[in-house]
Parts: structure tokens; sequence; C-alpha cells
């Protein structure tokens, strides 16, 4: 599959502004996988990420108009999806955890995740699945925008502009504020020495 460019999606940007509703569901499709996957790294819950995603492409829908292409669509995309998140976190404190050893389709499906014979070795994978599982309990105690930053920039492979961009925050403020996430995170962290090399 070739990889979309910002080109693309302003193409379908412009038409969408102009009344072209095909246009617009064309924008979504191709961005709400990886806007489910994000939300999903968020919220840990699927239905939860589902409304997430829902709410934050119906204020995409609502904003278009006023969008100006200063940043990349997705860069956009990013911040309302995390906005979502923070607002429905404050809203509904209650959240239900999902095994990460399942994966999530766009419909919020589970899918039993299966080992192909090249796979790991038993210990191996049960060492990796407990680094997740470790790393994902410890998200779960940092404030949302220490683990939003985190997930942008380790797991969605964000550049700090791109971060900056999305929180509408200057690099150097993203920097620091990154390098506390990471040291928070680490603390949590601290009593599992057998996991992690934390010296």
């Amino acid at each position: 599959m070739m990889k979309r460019t910002a080109a693309d999606d302003q193409v379908l940007i412009q038409r969408a502004q102009a009344g072209d509703r095909g246009a617009f569901d064309q924008l979504v499709e191709a961005h709400i996988d990886r806007a489910y996957q994000y939300a999903y790294r968020l919220a840990r819950n699927s239905d939860e990420a589902s409304d997430i995603v829902a709410e934050a492409f119906v204020r995409v829908h609502s904003a278009l108009k006023n969008f100006r292409g200063q940043s990349a669509f997705g860069t956009w995309l990013y911040r309302i999806i995390t906005n979502c998140a923070l607002d429905r976190r404050k809203r509904d404190k209650s959240g239900r955890n999902v095994s990460i050893d399942s994966n999530i389709n766009a419909q919020g499906q589970e899918t039993v995740r299966e080992i192909e014979d090249d796979a790991p070795t038993p210990d191996v994978e049960a060492e990796r699945n407990a680094r997740e599982t470790a790393i994902t309990e410890a998200l779960q105690h940092l404030p949302e925008y220490q683990k939003a930053m985190l997930i942008m920039y380790h797991v969605e492979a964000l550049s700090y502009e791109e971060i900056a961009e999305a929180l509408d925050l200057p690099i150097g403020t993203v920097k620091s504020r990154l390098n506390r996430a990471r040291m928070a995170l680490r603390q949590q962290l601290s009593g599992q020495t057998e996991l992690f090399q934390l010296g």
C-alpha cells in the first residue's frame, strides 16, 4: 500500500470544504485505523476508544471549514483525539482494562493474536508480554498529558515538532515535559528490576 502524503489529504480537505461529503468520508477512511489505535492506547478500552474517535471526527467535521493547513491533517487529528480523550477522562473517571494480548481493529472487534511458527520461544514471549503489561499499567498511573506524550513519541513515532503542533506547545516545553514523563514512568517501573534494566 502506498504511503499517504499531506498533498493527498489536502486534496480531500479542499473538496470536503467545498461540500463534497464523499471526500470527507475518504478522509475519515484514510485515517480511522491509526486514529483508533492511538485512542485505544490512551483509553485501553475498545468501546471508549470508538467513542473518542467518533467524537473526534464529529469535531473534525465541524471545524474542517476553518482548517488552513498550517500543520498536517494527521497532526491536527492527534490534537483533537487527545482533547477528546482528556475531556472524556474528566467526565468519566472509571476505566475498564482490556487485555493487551488482543488486537483491536477500527470496528472495536477483538481478534486473538496468533503466534506464528517463527515466533519467539515461550519464555521470551512471556517476558515481553510481562514488560508490555508492566508498562501499560505504569502508564495508567501517569497524568493523561504525560501518557499522551509518551504514546505519541514512543509508540506513534511522532517527532518533537509534530507533538508540539498536536498539543500547541513550544518544542522546548515538549522536550522537558517528555523527559519528566519518562522519569515518572521510570519511577513507576522502579520495582520491576527483573524486567527492566533501570540502573
